[in-house]
């Protein structure tokens, strides 16, 4: 498995100026030029920790990768434990190691892209590192994004971080097995972030079982019908 990290003084740092914010953009466009010239649908998915994005991530892999060849982006600090996950289901995986940064940036992003060959995907799947504050200003140039939250993450957990939701497109609801031990109301979840965005998509999951992945498959258009 490859690993790509950023070169020497080339981390973003978290406290920013704003021609680093620009120069991220920059770098974003770049990424989504490229994934256009080849066709490619890449997604962004974001989660804290604990969420289940990387097991979501995986039984979507495990459900396309007849319908299309899927590659994916694994960001995290410093390990590949959560890469190593998804490529078990079948995915060409990329970690991307951030060091301490708390977030994917296009830049880093863009050295993923350098070791696949993106004339044989269809489909990058990027999981950002696991924190909903941080990613929020870094677009990577991909086509959507996914949030992932979790019932384990209690009732507040949408109204708290409304920013990250104004730039998604689908929300998955995950582990609603446990929402009655953890006495959370998925609908009221459900409502909270309708509230924020309405064209919002909600999706309903219990990501260990692959409970609502073919509901989330259809959200963000893959069904293929």
């Amino acid at each position: 498995m490859k690993i790509v990290k950023p070169g020497k003084n080339e981390t973003f740092d978290i406290e920013l100026e704003e021609d680093l914010l620009k120069q991220n953009r920059v770098l974003a466009e770049k990424n989504r030029i490229r994934f256009d010239q080849y066709h490619v649908h890449a997604i962004d998915v974001l989660g804290s920790i604990g969420s289940g994005k990387t097991t979501i991530i995986g039984q979507v892999v495990k459900e396309l990768k007849g319908r299309y060849r899927i590659a994916a982006i694994a960001g995290d600090l410093t390990t590949t434990i959560d890469a190593a996950r998804i490529q078990d289901k079948g995915a060409i995986v990329i970690q991307a190691n951030t060091g301490k940064e708390c977030h994917l940036d296009a830049n880093l992003v863009l050295k993923a892209l350098n070791e696949l060959n993106l004339e044989d995907l269809d489909l990058v799947l990027i999981e950002n590192v696991g924190n909903l504050i941080c990613p929020g200003e870094f677009p990577l140039g991909a086509h959507q994004r996914m949030v992932v939250v979790s019932t384990t993450e209690g009732p507040y957990m949408i109204v708290k971080h409304p920013y990250i939701l104004l730039e998604s497109s689908v929300l998955v609801i995950n582990k609603i097995d446990l929402a009655q031990a953890m006495e959370v109301d998925i609908h009221q979840l459900r409502e909270d972030a309708l509230n924020i965005k309405p064209d919002l998509k909600v999706v309903f999951a219990n990501g260990r079982r692959g409970e609502g992945i073919q509901d989330l498959i259809e959200a963000l258009n893959l069904s293929g019908e």
